[in-house]
């Protein structure tokens, strides 16, 4: 059975209790409805996390597709590299799209492609308002395999494993009500909480190392997105501008902060002296790290037991082509191009905030 036609229908009517609007979609019939009391809401009001029955969650199977408020996932990381969510805030608030980008992401998200329309007035919390290319029902593996996911936890509690990023930006631009399609990696609902968490770090689908590189309690990471409950890792930063460049992304979970862990532990040399304030040495930096990434060989171990061509790394620096050309060229323009590159943007945006 592909992934598109597991994808059922969670009845709105079993949501009204709570007031938070969840359900599976495709464009397959809608199978039986999950049996729900106290929902989500009840949850997270009690900080309940184990074996409850309230969640309409707990029906949800790998592969499904849930409609889910940004505000009600929980996090597998403690922290975030800032300046990428400075990066799509910029783009968001300053951009020189001709559709803002946010609904591109939004889109991307949402297993719909990219975004081919928005009205004047168009925000995220309001879908109609503009236009993905691929319409709900009509997701492919594609579009499918893009979007962000989570795993359904003890209580039915929903654990983000990618897009602690985006949605964080969704939430400083519109806050925590908007809503996203998130895709189900896994459902341990039926774990205590303590086998949840092995489970989790065995899948390795959880990262739990604080910016210095010290183990943090799982207990304490953040039990939702929003720039205010992570810490910043400027070397996830650092490795997400590097993208296309050294290395490609999303050949597993948590790519940029194994790339990280080996800055960190003096890998490239170390970048002393680098200064994220400045688009010179940001992207001096960008460009001095990359290029010991890709002369690593490919089965050099890099951290964790991962080697480099398992963290990704290309081949040759920047894909083979001229510092001029090709994804270093887009990281370099600045804020005055036509189309800035996202060191730019990050550096616009917290210069106008004043961060």
């Amino acid at each position: 059975m592909s992934l598109a036609s597991r994808v059922a229908a969670l009845t709105a009517a079993a949501l009204a209790l709570t007031g938070v609007t969840v359900g599976v979609s495709s464009g397959t019939a809608a199978a039986a409805p999950c049996t729900t009391t106290g929902g989500l809401a009840t949850l997270l009001a009690t900080g309940s996390a184990g074996g409850s029955t309230d969640s309409p969650y707990l029906c949800a199977q790998e592969g499904d597709l849930l409609d889910v408020r940004i505000g009600d996932v929980r996090a597998t990381q403690p922290s975030l590299g800032y300046d990428e969510v400075y990066y799509k805030l910029g783009r968001y608030t300053l951009g020189k799209d001709e559709i803002n980008k946010k609904f591109e992401d939004w889109c991307e998200a949402n297993g719909q492609g990219t975004a081919v329309a928005a009205t004047p007035e168009a925000r995220l919390g309001d879908p109609a308002s503009f236009t993905c290319e691929v319409a709900v029902g009509r997701e492919t593996p594609e579009t499918i395999a893009a979007m962000k996911t989570v795993v359904v936890g003890p209580g039915g509690l929903l654990y983000l494993t990618d897009g602690h990023h985006t949605l964080t930006s969704f939430q400083e631009v519109e806050g925590p009500d908007v809503h996203v399609r998130l895709r189900v990696l896994g459902n341990l609902s039926a774990l205590s909480l303590p086998d949840f968490w092995a489970q989790m770090q065995a899948n390795r689908w959880a990262w739990n190392h604080d910016v210095d590189g010290n183990e943090v309690a799982y207990a304490a990471l953040p039990q939702s997105v929003g720039l205010a409950n992570f810490a910043d890792d400027p070397y996830r930063s650092l490795m997400y501008f590097g993208r296309d460049i050294g290395y490609t992304p999303g050949t597993i979970p948590f790519q940029e902060f194994y790339w990280g862990d080996w800055l960190r532990d003096g890998g490239a040399g170390g970048v002393a002296g680098w200064n994220d304030n400045d688009a010179a040495s940001y992207l001096s930096a960008v460009d001095r790290v990359t290029r010991a990434q890709t002369a690593l060989p490919a089965d050099a171990v890099v951290t964790a037991g991962f080697t480099a061509s398992q963290l990704g790394v290309l081949g040759a620096w920047n894909d083979g082509k001229a510092a001029d050309k090709g994804e270093f060229a887009k990281l370099s323009k600045p804020y005055s191009d036509a189309k800035p590159g996202k060191i730019a943007y990050a550096l616009q945006y917290k210069a106008t905030h004043g961060l």
